[in-house]
């Protein structure tokens, strides 16, 4: 079921919500959470659709906040704002609430949100591009327990990272460690196969990947050892390399789906490590709403050296 508002508030909005859910036969809510999403209207669908998949796991009220900037007639330019209300077959498994905030509104997102948050139950703000250098101190991200960013989707994904370690409160994340989730339990299950000092490393990748970064800090940070960035034509990163005392573990994945683990004295394994869907990323991120200690740690680690050659 569609309910559009024009010109409205956010008390309408709740009301209109109320009468929906009883009018396809589900008054109360059973919603696990609120998430939030700051968005454009370039990426309002696909953010949107990623959204409504991880509901089938999480059931939320999903909030997208749009802030428009008119250029047109004095009409267009004056403080409103609009609702796209969407319940039941329309919304996944949860309510989808479109905000479209217009004029001196666009300033003060968190007051138009507030109102609509379901009671008692935790806030996720996300960013899927354009996100504040300091998520923390944002309006919406006030508002939250957790906040979702992605520095992949930035001009200079290595400098984004750079302002999250700078600017990271608890609770603050970012889709590109989230991307690592499949790499990291790998390696580590690859380390514990072969517990044998390691001395060195690399990550290969795509020049500009933020996930490749992440992972050579990350390794750097838990095995005290040198770990440098290797670029590559990708699809993202294509190999991790770690030298031991015992010979060379390394992970190899060309094609961004199969990956092959070589250790030393070991025959070769295929493996599954695929790239996720942002609905998939975004589900495991649903999951956990506590402080991730482990990211904020690698976040703040010494940054990866890069090296010329493969």
């Amino acid at each position: 079921m569609r309910t559009e508002l024009t010109d409205t508030t956010s008390s309408k909005i709740d009301r209109a919500l109320l009468e929906a859910r009883r009018a396809v036969g589900s008054p109360t809510m059973g919603l696990v959470l609120t998430l939030v999403i700051a968005t454009d209207e370039e990426n309002a669908y696909d953010s949107v659709r990623a959204a409504s998949e991880a509901s089938h796991e999480h059931p939320c009220r999903i909030i997208v906040v749009i802030k428009r900037t008119s250029r047109g007639p004095h009409k267009l330019r004056q403080t409103r704002l609009d609702a796209d209300l969407r319940i039941g077959s329309d919304a996944g498994s949860g309510e989808i609430v479109m905000l479209r905030l217009y004029g001196e509104l666009t300033e003060h997102p968190g007051s138009v949100v507030l109102p609509l948050l379901v009671p008692d139950a935790p806030v996720v703000a996300w960013w899927p591009a354009d996100a504040p250098a300091a998520p923390a101190q944002d309006p919406l991200g006030a508002l939250a327990q957790r906040r979702i960013t992605d520095a992949d989707a930035s001009a200079d994904p290595i400098a984004a990272l750079e302002a999250r370690a700078a600017s990271y409160a608890p609770g603050d994340t970012d889709l590109a460690w989230t991307r690592l989730t499949p790499w990291r339990a790998l390696l580590a299950a690859a380390l514990d196969q072969k517990p044998v000092p390691v001395t060195g490393g690399a990550v290969e990748s795509e020049a500009d990947n933020p996930s490749a970064e992440l992972l050579a800090r990350w390794l750097s940070d838990r095995l005290q050892a040198p770990v440098t960035r290797v670029p590559t034509d990708g699809p993202v990163i294509t190999g991790v390399r770690l030298d031991t005392t015992a010979g060379e573990i390394r992970v190899d994945r060309p094609n961004g789906t199969l990956a092959t683990l070589i250790l030393p004295g070991a025959p070769d394994r295929t493996v599954a490590l695929k790239i996720r869907s942002t609905a998939e990323l975004l589900s495991e991120e649903l999951r956990r709403l506590a402080e991730d200690l482990v990211y904020a740690s690698a976040l703040r680690a010494r940054p990866a050296q890069a090296s010329l050659s493969a």
